[in-house]
């Protein structure tokens, strides 16, 4: 299939006429396989969203239990439904569907808030792992009580950190070299969001950094 193929992804998303998985098996003449391939496409999207509404609304739910978002998100159903985080969930999914539709210039804008928050959570598990390693090993304890450990330590956790740092910068350079100031915001706003929600979060909460031999390894803390 030439690059060129007016069915394939033009300059905007409207462009899509139609899957390039299912466009090969039109070719071949397979037209029966083209149509199990755009069931199997939307399967996948269906479950995709539905994965999505749930870990959502769950997320909601565990941060209004613990104080970080209003409480009326960690109320629940008589079955157990967090079903205000829930409803929360589905009216933001909803506006984004519409934007996307009606408003593109808004729908790339909220993809682009979340398009980084990816590659900022890796780097706090691989900070995290790094640091646990070190604590329990500070607080006297042997490698070998670990039923899993991971291989490589510490560069993994070193590498994987740095690699996301470097992805991040790295996401939009050519809006810095043009100084494109609309385009850097637009990219890495999630980067800022994240900032002032992680100093407002420690200031709210009067946390510090715990020295490695107070870091608590031993119980798990379990939202109501």
């Amino acid at each position: 299939i030439p690059y060129t193929d007016k069915n394939l992804l033009g300059s905007d998303v409207t462009d899509i006429a139609i899957s390039p998985f299912t466009l090969v098996f039109q070719r071949a003449g397979l037209a029966a396989a083209a149509a199990v391939m755009n069931a199997v496409i939307l399967t996948s999207v269906i479950s995709a969203a539905n994965s999505g509404m749930y870990a959502s609304t769950r997320m909601l739910y565990s941060l209004a239990k613990e104080d970080n978002a209003p409480k009326v998100f960690g109320k629940v159903s008589l079955r157990g439904i967090p079903v205000p985080a829930l409803i929360a969930t589905f009216v933001v999914a909803l506006f984004t569907f519409f934007m996307s539709i009606f408003g593109s210039q808004i729908y790339m804008f909220l993809v682009a808030a979340s398009g980084l928050t990816g590659f900022i959570a890796w780097a706090g598990i691989a900070a995290a792992h790094y640091r646990f390693r070190k604590a329990y090993l500070a607080q006297g304890h042997s490698l070998d009580e670990l039923v899993y450990r991971a291989k490589w330590y510490p560069f993994g956790p070193i590498v994987a950190f740095f690699l996301c740092i470097l992805v991040i910068v790295g996401q939009d350079l050519h809006s810095f070299a043009t100084l494109n100031w609309q385009a850097i915001g637009i990219t890495y706003m999630s980067v800022p969001l994240f900032i002032v929600l992680y100093v407002g979060y420690k200031i709210k909460n009067h946390t510090r950094v715990i020295p490695l031999e107070e870091v608590d390894l031993t119980h798990v803390r379990v939202a109501k």
